[in-house]
């Protein structure tokens, strides 16, 4: 197993969930020398530092800055995946058997997600001696403690012909038995017991269920890489590894921006919807002693690229994708563009990219969805319209995008690694 694939497993096990995904980048920048800033106390930053603020715990932007003046380039990707998320009131007891109520988070492939081993993590707020400031926990029960069970074929003879799955009634989590006694506040009992806490110090808590098994590699050559949450955590771990090795005598800033909720529209606080970016950017400015016209002109000659995962051509659906543009596993980065601009991009954008793919000897190949089929999207088009500077969508090609496993080719991070730190030299 390379290095690039070895150290994107390591962080895929200690992000299960956004906040886990924020943590742990936080816990590789501080290692890199990068000082934790707040977003609610004044800033105090000097030409060559290098910092990362968190927002909402599930958002962190990382910059460094450069001595003098130059280009602003900046890396976005987002840190949420696809998942199933508790619900407040989660336990149900049905015949004696304990069940979750869950909700969908995210498009989520529902089948791919029976009859596996399923682990619990996430955010859980106990009571303080102040209502406005509660004390929150950050957890992350590492074992396996669900699983969703198919329907037997026997019961179900038309399953592999329809096979359609209702998340409401059939997607709910089989946690516990037991028998007449069990009571609908069991998970609840569990959850402070695990805790070690009194049931009524809960107030709340986000929760997500996760697959357990950890990602691994595969094929006759161990080429392929089959894990969870690639998408989209193969470009944190990119943007992290880009600015990590900025230095700090580069002229301009340079910033990677792990947003939430990229998964589910990304309009909310923390998402690249939101006025976060702008807000550090003008932050930055500001205690630099900067004018917001000297920003806004560093804005509009700047260039983000927006990285997350893009459609690989699959050998057994191969008339799902365009006739002349067709990424493989193992092809390297994907340069994505649509007309309607789902994509970010444009002829300049293309090029840029392009070209410094080229000049550091970095594979790339083109993706574009067919012309009947409307294929998904990403932040850069929507963080883009709101801090408005030239950007491109690229990223690692994959199969089976959404599922609860997903498939990319090990060599692809490594190219995908080396853009981006070519990109903010």
């Amino acid at each position: 197993m390379n290095k690039d694939v070895q150290e994107l497993l390591d962080f895929i096990k200690a992000a299960p969930t956004p906040y886990h995904t924020v943590q742990a980048a936080a816990e590789k920048l501080s290692g890199a020398g990068f000082a934790e800033l707040s977003l609610t106390e004044k800033w105090q930053l000097q030409a060559g530092g290098r910092y990362f603020v968190k927002a909402f715990d599930s958002t962190l932007l990382a910059f460094v800055i450069g001595q003098g003046d130059g280009p602003l380039r900046l890396a976005a990707a987002h840190t949420d995946f696809p998942c199933f998320r508790l619900k407040p009131q989660a336990g149900m007891v049905k015949e004696g058997y304990g069940v979750l109520n869950v909700e969908k988070y995210g498009g989520m492939m529902l089948r791919t997600w029976l009859d596996r081993p399923l682990a619990l993590a996430g955010k859980v707020a106990l009571r303080g001696a102040d209502p406005f400031a509660p004390e929150v926990r950050l957890v992350n029960f590492n074992r396996p403690l669900l699983t969703i069970p198919s329907l037997a074929i026997h019961m179900d003879r038309e399953v592999n012909e329809k096979g359609k799955l209702n998340a409401q009634t059939d997607m709910l989590p089989l946690a516990t038995m037991g028998g007449e006694e069990l009571k609908s506040e069991f998970f609840l009992e569990w959850l402070a017991g695990e805790m070690e806490v009194d049931q009524s110090e809960i107030l709340s808590y986000e929760l997500s269920v996760y697959p357990y098994e950890e990602g691994s590699v595969c094929g006759l050559q161990e080429e392929f890489v089959s894990s969870p949450r690639l998408d989209n955590l193969t470009s944190v771990v990119a943007c992290l590894e880009g600015i990590m090795a900025t230095e700090s005598q580069c002229a301009g800033l340079r910033m990677a921006a792990l947003f939430d909720n990229e998964e589910v529209g990304s309009r909310t606080k923390q998402g690249a919807g939101s006025a976060v970016l702008l807000q550090v950017l003008e932050r930055i400015y500001l205690a630099l002693g900067r004018t917001k016209e000297e920003m806004l002109t560093d804005i509009a000659g700047g260039f983000m690229l927006s990285v997350d995962v893009a459609h690989a051509l699959h050998p057994n659906y191969m008339e799902k994708c365009d006739p002349s543009h067709r990424p493989v596993l193992g092809g390297g980065v994907v340069l994505k563009q649509a007309a309607s601009q789902s994509y970010a991009g444009d002829t300049e954008a293309v090029a840029i990219v392009r070209g410094l793919c080229e000049a550091n000897d970095i594979k790339w190949q083109h993706f574009v969805n067919r012309s009947d089929s409307r294929g998904g999207s990403t932040l850069g088009s929507i963080a883009s319209a709101l801090v408005p500077m030239r950007t491109m969508d690229i990223g690692v090609p994959m199969l089976a995008m959404h599922s609860a496993r997903e498939t990319m080719h090990g060599d692809d991070q490594g190219e995908l690694n080396r853009l981006l730190v070519a990109f903010m030299r």
